[in-house]
């Protein structure tokens, strides 16, 4: 027996604001709310082409981001380079944290800061 990813959840101050960012840069067209008992209201893309796949979910809460992620997301562009990539996301509201030659990823921050890194393209 074992576990599968259900979900990756990001916790949002502005969910509707996180939605926008989240849809763009994933190009994802498929998102589904829903709300629950308490009302509060919930954001999920698919992470994958299958139905039943994981999700990226975001999840509304009171409280500001405070420290550096111990999680992050991992994103390589489907069609173009990574220096397009890194300044549709930036154009798309990300902040560029870290760009060290060094290193073959790109770190960016979304809009309330949650980390992630671009890494170049990847062979399918």
């Amino acid at each position: 027996m074992s576990s599968r990813v259900l979900a990756v959840v990001l916790d949002c101050a502005d969910v509707e604001r996180m939605t926008e960012f989240w849809r763009a840069a994933l190009g994802s067209a498929a998102i589904w709310r829903w709300t629950d008992a308490r009302g509060k209201q919930y954001v999920e893309f698919g992470l994958g082409a299958e139905q039943g796949d994981s999700v990226l979910l975001l999840q509304p809460v009171a409280d500001l981001k405070r420290a550096k992620n111990r999680m992050h997301l991992d994103l390589a562009p489907r069609d173009v380079d990574q220096a397009t990539e890194v300044a549709r996301l930036v154009d798309l509201g990300a902040t560029v944290l870290a760009d060290d030659t060094d290193q073959p990823w790109v770190v960016l921050a979304d809009p309330e800061g949650n980390e992630f890194c671009l890494l170049p393209p990847r062979n399918p």
